[in-house]
């Protein structure tokens, strides 16, 4: 098994959110390995049957367990939300750890769980970085099939493709039609498409409705289940006062690039360096990586993006509490030069010492542009972003 980025507590109970096929029960399985436990998974039937009759048959089996066996893991514990109260009970009464898996924390807020009020810390799982993969790690595959960690375990670009196409139905069958989180699956079915297409662009929940034939308001419902299993995320506009005219709408991106070419029906297209498509999956590909990271190791970082009604836009923004904001702009050129960081230059102008700006890009060392510094990409990601990485 690969090492991930995420530490896991190892001293109180916790939850593991992550989106379908991001290792969440591999990992767990390999930090409980040496560690006496129960292992309850709720993707298998029976077991699945047993709690959902009756979930509070997991108290008296956890007060029955010897004292040396202090560990509970539930897996996909989303399926049987009652199983929360039970836990949150046993937790007050008796030193056992729990660790709680699941893809989905929609069907617990719809459930009215409150995952525990505070007593069990929520932790998530994301595809493979870069970092991840060390010197496995190849660009371009990046770019075309993303970054599942079960891509890792096949050779062939059809398996590859193949696995990509099955993860959008399994997802459709077991996430939101078994969960009843729609009640058409057509028009979700499509609008999965419809946001693939515009991946990375800013939201327009009118334009999108009109193409999928629903109204704004499902088209926001379902945005807002992408979100909840953790398929994709918004990325919102910058806030501040220095540009009147500064747009307000979000962004959205899917969680993988390999995701986005299967739902946007793209697979079976070439992905080649200096072409438009190239350069949309890189930025995507460098998002995710900053969004990845900022998660694992700063979460108190915030991130956005900045455009204006003039066409000035800055790729993402970093909010660092008590530092200079990070500007970065993400080019996927081997080559840069001074007319290519203009929007850089104009925020710095503007905001000054309240900045520091970036461009992280393919070239092969880094450059200074006046207050511009250019990066190549994984040098920049380390420096900023994963500083104990670069180490």
């Amino acid at each position: 098994m690969k090492n991930r980025i995420l530490q896991l507590p190892n001293d109180r109970s916790f939850f593991l959110f992550g989106a379908r096929n991001t290792g969440k029960s591999t990992l767990i399985k390999h930090n409980v390995r040496q560690t006496e436990h129960v292992y309850i998974d709720l993707l298998d039937l029976q077991q699945e049957e047993k709690y959902l009759h009756n979930p509070h048959i997991l108290k008296a089996e956890v007060l029955a367990l010897p004292k040396t066996t202090r560990l509970i893991v539930i897996d996909e514990v989303q399926k049987i939300p009652a199983l929360l109260n039970v836990v949150h009970s046993l937790i007050e009464e008796t030193d056992k750890l729990f660790i709680l898996t699941g893809s989905s924390a929609r069907k617990l807020k719809r459930g009215h769980a409150n995952l525990l009020a505070g007593r069990a810390v929520v932790r998530n799982l994301y595809p493979f970085s870069f970092l991840e993969l060390g010197q496995a790690f190849e660009l371009d595959e990046a770019l075309r099939f993303g970054m599942l960690p079960r891509l890792c375990e096949l050779k062939q670009d059809e398996e590859k493709a193949d696995f990509l196409r099955a993860y959008a139905h399994i997802y459709l069958k077991e996430e939101v039609w078994a969960e009843h989180l729609i009640r058409k699956l057509e028009p979700f079915q499509y609008f999965l498409e419809v946001a693939a297409q515009t991946n990375g662009d800013i939201v327009n929940h009118a334009n999108i409705a009109k193409d999928v034939g629903v109204d704004d308001k499902s088209i926001a419902q379902y945005f807002s289940i992408l979100e909840d299993t953790l398929l994709g995320f918004h990325l919102p506009a910058f806030k501040h006062s220095f540009r009147k005219r500064l747009l307000r709408k979000p962004k959205f991106y899917f969680i993988d690039t390999g995701i986005v070419r299967s739902l946007s029906r793209t697979l079976s297209l070439p992905v080649s360096a200096s072409t438009y498509e190239y350069g949309k999956l890189f930025e995507h590909f460098i998002v995710l990586e900053c969004y990845k990271l900022i998660n694992y190791f700063y979460p108190d970082y915030r991130l956005s993006y900045l455009r204006d009604q003039d066409a000035l836009e800055i790729d993402l923004v970093v909010e660092r509490p008590g530092k200079p904001l990070l500007m970065i702009e993400i080019k996927s050129a081997e080559e840069i030069q001074p007319k290519h960081l203009k929007p850089l230059h104009k925020v710095v102008e503007a905001l000054g010492d309240q900045v520091e700006a970036l461009c992280f890009a393919r070239v092969p060392q880094a450059l200074k542009f006046d207050s511009v510094t250019v990066y190549p990409w994984r040098e920049g990601i380390c420096r900023y972003l994963a500083p104990d990485a670069a180490d």
